[in-house]
């Protein structure tokens, strides 16, 4: 039997559940179903996932991979490290790879010739020029091997655990893999961190070399409240498309792939967000502040530690119904003091039955300052004394 960390998960056991019940009886929506062979739709503003299907299971993101394509762009412009004037030149290897020649979407950029930091991402974003991608990664990284690494890097920064990238145009390449869930991720985090240069995904078109060129994204057009983000194509994986929009100041965000046309593809995603819309409501579990839970604490001046949330924490469900709903909170513990007054800790998870309906950080609601001699030495004791114990179990579990 493999070896485990009992004392984390006895933490958990004993600190986890929170009392969430919603009604007396589950009620639950006819589920929803989907042509698409991976999706995932969420609520931005509580993370509520409404929909879900393969979304942790990994596919070529095909142009999908610009979004991260763009956010390292982004970056850079807030960073200060360049500007929207800051000019880059287009390579033979831009110009021939990613070119109109190369057979892929282009912004038909010219050999040797110097492109604002603007244009190319309209090139990126309205037009998905491959040529575009390449540009700005040879300008900002020197290359697209080193631009890649650096795409990589920064996924795992902002929390995409399940996804490699390989080039910055979506290339097909055996390595190259993200999941629904974590396209997901990063559209709301393009979407909060860069508000300013976000509005570039409604934009409906954009005119280079004297070609005007539509965007790519079906929502735009006919649904309402649209606003982004991007679409992708590979013979491998098929037609998707990551695309978000606001109705009555609530935005979802969905994720699609493996569609078998842009047509599927387009009516996919407009019946994915009108479900969304239409089909749930939101429920708040607990105001801004509101002890959500507690964390043992261990060297402490007291024995456990009030967990919050900086804003209100707000689940959907399916309109109407008196859906069950079960929540932890997960951490690693005993903390161990001294912890500041809003140090994230801990995440609730909130489940709608099996499936995970809501997941958000939870910080610590005050501070905890080291204990006295004697306290210290107590926890030490209680811990040693859990030690014992989770030797012995584990030794009951191997033999067993």
């Amino acid at each position: 039997m493999d070896r485990f960390n009992f004392s984390r998960v006895a933490a958990l056991v004993a600190l986890a559940w929170v009392g969430l019940l919603i009604g007396s009886e589950a009620a639950l929506a006819q589920p929803f179903q989907t042509q698409a062979p991976h999706a995932i739709l969420l609520d931005a503003d509580s993370g509520t996932v409404l929909f879900e299907k393969a979304a942790d299971e990994p596919f070529a993101p095909a142009s999908l991979a610009k979004l991260m394509t763009a956010e390292l762009v982004f970056r850079e412009l807030q960073q200060g490290r360049i500007t929207m004037d800051t000019e880059f030149t287009v390579s033979e290897n831009a110009w021939r790879k990613g070119g109109a020649k190369a057979d892929g979407s282009s912004m038909f950029a010219q050999l040797n010739t110097s492109i604002k930091i603007s244009d190319l991402l309209r090139g990126i974003i309205v037009q998905s020029g491959n040529d575009a991608a390449i540009v700005a990664a040879e300008g900002i990284a020197g290359t697209e091997e080193n631009f890649a690494r650096m795409m990589t890097e920064r996924a795992r920064e902002i929390g995409l655990t399940n996804s490699t990238f390989r080039n910055p145009t979506g290339y097909s390449h055996p390595e190259q893999k993200v999941t629904a869930r974590d396209i997901a991720k990063l559209a709301i985090h393009l979407i909060t961190t860069y508000p300013e240069y976000y509005k570039i995904y409604s934009e409906r078109d954009f005119t280079w070399n004297k070609i005007r060129q539509q965007n790519r994204n079906p929502l735009l057009a006919d649904f309402p409240g649209a606003d982004g983000l991007k679409t992708g194509f590979l013979d491998e994986s098929g037609y998707a498309l990551a695309g978000s929009a606001v109705q009555n100041g609530q935005r979802i965000v969905l994720v699609i792939s493996g569609l078998k046309s842009m047509r599927d593809r387009a009516a996919e995603g407009r019946r994915l967000l009108d479900y969304g819309f239409r089909a749930f409501e939101s429920r708040q579990l607990f105001a801004q502040g509101e002890p959500v839970g507690e964390a043992q604490v261990f060297g402490g001046d007291r024995r456990s530690l009030p967990l919050v949330s900086p804003k209100p924490i707000r689940v959907l469900l399916p309109r109407g119904s008196n859906e069950k709903l079960t929540a932890r909170v997960v951490y690693s513990g005993p903390v161990k003091a001294p912890v500041q007054k809003g140090a994230q800790v801990a995440r609730l998870q909130v489940m709608r039955g099996e499936a995970q309906a809501l997941e958000i950080p939870l910080y610590a609601g005050e501070d905890i300052h080291t204990g006295t001699l004697s306290q210290r030495a107590l926890d030490g004791l209680l811990e040693f004394g859990s030690g014992l114990f989770r030797r012995a179990f584990t030794s009951l579990t191997e033999r067993g």
